[in-house]
């Protein structure tokens, strides 16, 4: 995600390393390149102008102060612009209305709207302990009702039945006399979507939106249409008293302007962000965080989430103690990360999350194991023997034949979770050495002057 925009910013830095002080000619060199990153990454054309007017101003002869090196001055000046022109602060989902309060979702069809309100009833559920009610009122879609049933279910969370037959409104205002009735706290209304905006759909969705009352309206919309997101919200925004906006697919999206975009053009925040089809994939947006992901910083706060709620912490503590006690990492454990990494919301959602140095190191050693490839990885481990799984380094051609025969593949197949191992092992070492505190601290010197941190 946002991979282009973050390597370009970071070729801007390097760029200004040996200079003094950020002066009016190289802050116009630099601002030429992030303009053109910019525009690569699909984002609006007035909000690439009105973040260029910013830094400009605010970086001009700013001070290269203590430590600080031109460079990480200007990320801090970037990192305060990019996190300001996504909202400033994150904004949180209000309930304060007698339950059930309705939530009701809008967007165009293939977004992922159905598969989303299962994901915040989900969210709601396990993270606010809600006791929440999700209908649909998408009459025209072939099994749109059967499908929010099925990852309603899946998601534990209670399902209204309606059906084709039933009108938009009388489905809504049934839901929520049986909301009241029940006593849930929230009811999430799934709206039907459209291949296009036209009058039809927001004449009906205004009708359900009056009759409703709803305490959130939020607008869900792929990220992968880019610009094409940012102009189907604004049309929304115009029909609708939209409260917020989620964006789906951001983890498919390498140029991110949707990001970047749909707070200055609408006015409504980014409440959420949805990655991956698993139900467990919806994250609270923050444009603090986002704005470090894109500088290429991480989003080390994220990661703790991720592995607040997806980690065996026990397991967890006994590996820590393991490193530090200076045990070598070996393939039992490389196993065991697997399936962590896979409960804190697969491989890819946590490289994403890593500083731009980290985040290359775990892609050679993850990037290339698919999901659905664990399994394999996991089959190749336990055909070899406890004393393989400690000692790899022992294994060579003829263990290499018995390991692949053990488990159904290729010899390549084992040379490949081999080399993937190593990676592994490498940045383990360097985690283990202090990198982590090494890599806090530059952070800190990066983001030096912003508000709320050190010097």
């Amino acid at each position: 995600m946002l991979d282009n925009l973050t390597n370009r910013l970071a070729k801007v830095v390097k760029s200004l390393r040996g200079q003094a002080r950020l002066s009016d000619d190289n802050i116009t060199e630099m601002l030429r390149e992030v303009r053109m990153a910019l525009l690569e990454a699909d984002v609006a054309l007035p909000v690439i102008k009105d973040f260029v007017a910013r830094v400009k101003e605010k970086a001009l002869g700013q001070e290269v102060i203590g430590s600080l090196t031109p460079g990480q001055a200007l990320v801090g000046v970037v990192h305060r612009e990019l996190t300001e022109i996504m909202g400033g602060q994150s904004a949180a989902l209000n309930f304060s209305t007698q339950p059930p309060a309705v939530v009701l979702m809008a967007g165009l069809q293939g977004a992922g709207k159905t598969t989303t309100t299962a994901k915040l009833g989900k969210w709601l559920k396990e993270k606010h302990k809600k006791k929440v009610l999700v209908v649909s009122c998408d009459v025209y879609r072939p099994a749109a009702i059967e499908q929010l049933k099925a990852v309603a279910t899946q998601a534990g969370i209670d399902f209204f039945p309606s059906t084709g037959l039933q009108k938009p409104t009388d489905i809504a205002l049934a839901a929520i006399n049986w909301g009241k009735l029940y006593y849930y706290d929230i009811l999430i209304i799934d709206t039907a979507g459209r291949l296009a905006v036209d009058e039809v759909m927001m004449a009906e969705i205004r009708d359900l939106h009056a009759q409703t009352k709803p305490i959130e309206t939020l607008f869900v919309v792929d990220a992968m249409l880019g610009q094409d997101a940012v102009n189907t919200a604004k049309a929304f925004n115009e029909a609708l008293p939209l409260t917020g906006v989620i964006l789906t697919k951001l983890d498919g999206d390498s140029r991110g302007g949707a990001a970047l975009s749909v707070r200055h053009v609408t006015g409504k925040p980014i409440k959420f962000t949805g990655v991956g089809e698993k139900l467990g994939g919806l994250e609270e947006f923050h444009p603090e965080r986002m704005a470090s992901r894109i500088l290429g910083m991480g989003d080390i706060l994220g990661l703790v989430e991720d592995a607040q709620r997806g980690v065996d912490h026990e397991k967890a503590q006994n590996f820590v103690k393991k490193m530090k006690g200076g045990k070598a990492f070996d393939l039992n454990d490389f196993k065991e990360q697997m399936g962590q990494m896979k409960n804190m919301g697969g491989i890819a959602s946590m490289i994403d999350k890593l500083p731009a140095q980290f985040g290359a190191m775990a892609q050679q050693a993850g990037g290339a194991i698919e999901e659905k490839s664990i399994r394999r990885i996991e089959g190749i481990i336990n055909s070899m023997t406890p004393l393989e799984r400690v000692k790899p380094e022992i294994i060579k051609a003829s263990r290499k034949r018995r390991i692949a025969s053990g488990a159904g593949v290729q010899v390549q197949e084992v040379n490949r979770l081999l080399t993937q191992f190593e990676q592994m092992q490498k940045m383990m070492k360097t985690f283990a050495k202090g990198g982590m505190a090494k890599m806090m601290r530059g952070m800190k010197g990066m983001m030096g002057g912003m508000p709320g941190m050190p010097r």
